[in-house]
């Protein structure tokens, strides 16, 4: 699984004109799929993600994570996280999970960052076409990519 964590002051996703999800404070997190991915990958990212000290203390030192201080979360599926462009310019989604693979491991994933968290998380919708709107804070954006956890 792939990620890209971010920062954000306010985020949300609109689909067909209307909001489906809206942040303030908190993170906005793309997530890629791809086959190779396990139910232990979405654990360990869930975790990680959850836990990973981004946002300001007391001293404006990154020190705190998103269970730390409280902050929303908005999750949004993107296969093209796996785009390979290596050869020609034109990039290729091989990699990339169909649906009926990706989807139920992205639905694991919400579950269980709303475990780890203890709160409900918002989305997107798997497949749609989103308009993602976000205010990057900091900006403090992070690549985390399962197959590196080591």
């Amino acid at each position: 699984m792939k990620a890209v964590i971010q920062r954000v002051t306010e985020a949300s996703v609109t689909i067909d004109g209307k909001i489906v999800a809206e942040i303030g404070n908190g993170l906005l997190v793309l997530i890629g799929i791809e086959d190779a991915d396990t139910q232990e990958d979405s654990a360990w990212l869930t975790a990680k993600i959850a836990n990973l000290r981004i946002f300001g203390d007391e001293n404006e030192v990154m020190n705190l994570s998103l269970k730390d201080t409280n902050g929303d979360i908005i999750v949004v599926s993107q296969f093209t996280l796996h785009a390979q462009t290596k050869k020609g310019n034109r990039p290729s989604y091989i990699k990339a999970s169909k649906p009926d693979v990706a989807i139920p491991l992205y639905e694991t994933f919400v579950k269980q960052m709303e475990m780890e968290l203890g709160k409900p998380v918002q989305t997107g919708q798997f497949g749609a076409d989103m308009k993602v709107r976000l205010l990057n804070d900091g900006p403090v954006t992070i690549v985390i990519d399962t197959k590196n956890k080591e």
